[in-house]
Parts: C-alpha cells; sequence; structure tokens
C-alpha cells in the first residue's frame, strides 16, 4: 500500500477524540500537521475518565497540528451540523471522517435496560451514519477522502460473541455495516470508507475501568497501536481500499512492523487479552 508522505493540511472530523484512541488518532495526525475538528462532551472534567476537549486541543497543536473543539454530542443532528461547519469555515472542507465516539454497556439482554441500548444504538450506529452523511457532501469534493470507523469485522459464526454482549455488539455491527453499506454506496465518488479494530484490548480508562484495572492494563496494548494503523489507511491514496473491516496488527504488517513489543504496556508481546469479537 502506497502511502502519501503526511496528512499535513488534512482536515479531519472526529466524534469523541478527549482521550484513549481516538486522541492517540489525533495526536498521531496532528504530527504531521493535519486541521482536527473534535466533537465531543468532555468540556468538564470527569471523576473517572482523565481529559477534556479542550485539554486535548492544547494536546494536538502542541503536537505540530490546528484543532477546533466542538462541545457537543453525536446523538445531536446539530451538534453534528456545527462540527461539519467548523471545519468548512475554519479549514476549508473535511477530508477525513473518524467514526470514534462510541458507547461499551458489556451486559448480558436481560441485564440491560432500554436507555442502556437506546446510549449505544444511538452514539454508536446512529452517531456513525449521522456523522458520515454530514461529511460526505465535503468530502466528495477532497481529492483524497477517507471514512475511518472504529468497529469490528462481522464474525457470524462465533457462538460466543453472539451471545456474550448483544446489545453492544448490535451496535457495533451495525457501524460495520454503516461501512459497508456507504462504501458500496459511494464507490464511484472515490471515497475510501473503511472499519478498524484491535486485536488486542487496548489501555483506555474505559479498559481500567471496566474490564478489570491494573491488571487488564498489563494484560492491554496502547493506544498508539490503533493510531499507527489507522494513519496508515487515511494516508493512503482513497483509491487502494475500501468497504474493509481492517485489523490494526495486520494493517501494520503490510505497512512492515515486525515487532509490536513496544506497544505493550509491559514491554513483551505475549499474555494480551483479545479484543471483543475477535476468536
Amino acid at each position: 500500500m502506497t502511502a502519501q508522505a503526511s496528512l499535513s493540511g488534512r482536515t479531519i472530523v472526529m466524534s469523541g477524540g478527549s482521550r484513549g484512541i481516538g486522541l492517540a488518532i489525533a495526536l498521531r495526525a496532528a504530527a504531521d500537521g493535519a486541521n482536527i475538528v473534535l466533537l465531543a462532551k468532555t468540556a468538564q472534567p470527569h471523576p473517572k475518565l482523565r481529559g477534556t476537549v479542550f485539554e486535548a486541543v492544547e494536546l494536538i497543536e502542541a503536537a505540530g497540528g490546528r484543532a477546533t473543539a466542538v462541545v457537543g454530542d453525536v446523538r445531536d443532528d446539530d451538534s453534528i451540523a456545527e462540527a461539519v461547519a467548523a471545519a468548512e469555515e475554519r479549514y476549508g472542507g473535511v477530508d477525513i471522517c473518524i467514526n470514534n465516539a462510541s458507547a461499551l454497556q458489556p451486559l448480558k439482554t436481560l441485564d440491560l435496560t432500554p436507555s442502556q441500548y437506546d446510549l449505544m444504538q444511538d452514539i454508536n450506529t446512529r452517531g456513525t451514519f449521522m456523522l458520515t452523511r454530514a461529511c460526505l457532501p465535503l468530502l466528495v469534493q477532497s481529492d483524497n477522502p477517507h471514512v475511518l470507523t472504529l468497529s469490528p469485522p462481522l464474525n457470524l459464526t462465533s457462538q460466543r460473541w453472539l451471545a456474550e454482549f448483544p446489545g453492544y455488539l448490535l451496535s457495533k455491527y451495525g457501524m460495520s455495516l454503516v461501512t459497508l453499506s456507504l462504501a458500496a454506496e459511494f464507490a464511484e465518488k472515490g471515497v475510501a470508507v473503511n472499519s478498524l479494530w484491535p486485536r488486542t484490548t487496548i489501555g483506555t480508562d474505559a479498559v481500567r475501568n471496566l474490564l478489570g484495572g491494573d491488571a487488564a492494563m498489563s494484560r492491554a496494548r496502547r493506544p498508539e497501536i490503533v493510531a499507527d494503523a489507522a494513519h496508515a489507511i487515511i494516508s493512503a491514496p482513497s483509491s487502494a481500499r475500501t468497504g474493509q473491516l481492517l485489523i490494526d496488527e495486520d494493517v501494520l504488517r503490510e505497512s512492515g512492523v515486525t515487532d509490536f513489543a513496544p506497544y505493550s504496556y509491559s514491554g513483551v508481546d505475549a499474555g494480551l487479552d483479545g479484543d471483543f469479537f475477535l476468536d
């Protein structure tokens, strides 16, 4: 896969991005000199989750990029419109849409409340569709348009994952179906629409809080592995691939990476937890 020299001058609209994987992707793009509009709710510090959208903007600009914070909610159509308008007014358009925002409720069906189910559907599937939809009129004007969504391959044969967290699965697979559908619809327009998912758990505050604390972190990789894989995808020509549900490790192996130990919190590329939906 042939990559562009950098993302310098490219404009990204991203949902979320105050912390974790989204922030890592933004910082990797910022190192090239990208422009980034973050649509996120985190105007105030969270008691359990580090980082606000304003702090993220400061970090992005310190890394070499330009950034704009839009305090809003990807569930809200006016917030989406504000983010896209900010990208057009400040940076002249949109080259890349990254659907990063996601809600996780790892619960069985009878333990999942209707409001928890609706939250995941509204942020994950609907938010992905609507943010991409709002970006598309500007994306088709770009000379290298990309949509990248953080969602998994469709694993329909694993009885474990079909049974594990059905509400969450439906919302994440919905995101992947958005990728496949829009890739087909906009193929003739030259818009690359792909998904990316980690091979292992990624050490974020959500993993620490929901999946096992420091012990879970020691069996996870750093967000930078997803950021580097995302960079490889969105810096390549949009003609390189579309409609693919990709794994971070596979993308990096394609790019020539063979040593993954530096991405691990433990410094050893062994004993890591696999991420959801991957056997």
